[in-house]
């Protein structure tokens, strides 16, 4: 797929019109045409600006488009990194959750990033095998262990 394909693939998930994303993005309606049609090779602030739009990271925009190779360790969100950094995540879970949006909108917070972990964690329990390392950690944790944690986390950054 080349970056016009991907580009015009993503807007139409969206249901968005080159209008609404030229507006949003400040770009012309005839530049992201121009792109989409592959007649303009676009700048890394125009890529930023598009994936800002839609809330994605630039690795994700850009993934299994040719020509375009991000595999350097992408950034994390500055929630995510201050969790990883903290230990409550390793990079790796991170970076999948990183990859998360809930209609169309990203956690911002550390508090928020966690409290979605959480969530997804407890919605994954019932489909892990029962003999795995994931599945014994997850079914040890109760409901109220949970809370615990995100109560014991949050009254440690009142007093950081």
């Amino acid at each position: 797929m080349n970056l016009g394909e991907r580009l015009r693939e993503l807007r139409h998930e969206r249901g968005a019109t080159l209008l609404q994303l030229a507006q949003a993005t400040s770009l012309s309606v005839s530049y992201l045409s121009d792109l989409e049609r592959g007649r303009v090779n676009p700048s890394i602030d125009t890529l930023e600006r598009i994936a800002k739009h839609y809330q994605v990271l630039l690795g994700d925009l850009v993934t299994n488009v040719e020509g375009w190779d991000i595999s350097a360790d992408p950034m994390l969100p500055a929630g995510l990194e201050h969790l990883v950094h903290e230990g409550a995540l390793d990079r790796e879970a991170a970076q999948d959750l990183s990859r998360v949006e809930l209609r169309g909108k990203r956690p911002q917070t550390a508090d928020e990033w966690h409290d979605l972990y959480l969530y997804l964690k407890s919605l994954m329990r019932p489909y892990l095998p029962k003999d795995s390392k994931e599945s014994k950690g997850f079914r040890a944790e109760t409901a109220a262990e949970t809370a615990a944690e995100t109560d014991d986390r949050r009254r440690g950054e009142e007093r950081g």
